[in-house]
């Protein structure tokens, strides 16, 4: 039986801040994909200087568990919680423009309260830093120490296309 060859089926973009308007929107894209018959690959444009990493979350989530792979096109900016989405993208499916501005970095909140609401969020802000360098190892192949010193350093890490290419992130750079 001969395979048809894969067909892009839709397009989606994901612009401005991440935030759950447009979570929700490309959320309910990746779903609306899952329900038709016909085998096909979904491509998600992503230029977007971050936002809400919880939202992020979400989408990769959905991503992750869609049976239609997601293709994931950088182009302008991808940068902190964008980052990690397009990382998420189906691997062999990753795309970026070499003009596009590249950065990642550590999870960071400005929090007070009291005590024990520090006390608990500080234990959060661990969970959330793990789940971050979880993804990244598993979306790149990198090492923890690779992702720690060359993604979430104690600084932003500014990347070029070819270097995101190296660590195993994007897949094509045009």
């Amino acid at each position: 039986m001969k395979k048809e060859p894969i067909q892009f089926e839709s397009n989606h973009f994901l612009t401005g801040d991440i935030n759950n308007e447009n979570i929700e929107s490309a959320m309910k894209w990746v779903v609306d994909a899952n329900g038709k018959k016909v085998p096909s690959i979904i491509s998600l444009y992503i230029n977007s200087d971050g936002g809400d990493l919880a939202g992020a979350f979400a989408l990769i989530d959905v991503m992750r568990v869609s049976a239609v792979p997601v293709a994931t096109i950088g182009i302008g900016n991808i940068m902190s919680s964008a980052f990690m989405i397009f990382a998420s993208g189906t691997k062999g499916h990753r795309a970026i423009s070499k003009n596009t501005s590249i950065m990642m970095h550590q999870f960071h909140h400005d929090f007070g309260g009291k005590y024990h609401d520090i006390k608990a969020f500080s234990q959060e802000f661990d969970r959330i830093n793990q789940r971050m360098l979880n993804t990244l190892i598993d979306c790149s192949g990198m090492s923890e120490d690779d992702v720690r010193k060359y993604l979430l350093g104690p600084t932003d890490s500014w990347i070029d296309a070819y270097q995101l290419k190296e660590y195993g992130i994007a897949d094509y750079i045009f």
